[in-house]
């Protein structure tokens, strides 16, 4: 039998896992410039991190992150 959550614990709340984003990117890029040789780098550790702390919310949720570091030139992104 499943269990009983609250509304409140299974809500997904924006702000907070904004707030995780944020403080993944931060303490894996920092105020480092981009350098294309650590881009990987510092990827993996966005993404783990993100997953880290979001796994340690425990709401049941399933997470995907997705990374991308770009150099900020002035050009336009064309896909």
């Amino acid at each position: 039998m499943d269990e009983f959550h609250p509304e409140e614990e299974i809500t997904f709340v924006v702000d907070e896992v904004s707030g995780i984003i944020k403080e993944s990117v931060e303490g894996a890029i920092g105020g480092n410039a981009y350098q294309h040789s650590r881009v990987n780098q510092w990827t993996t550790n966005v993404v783990e991190q993100c997953l880290n702390q979001l796994t340690k919310l425990g709401k049941p949720f399933k997470y995907i992150v997705t990374c991308i570091i770009m150099q900020k030139n002035g050009a336009g992104l064309q896909t």
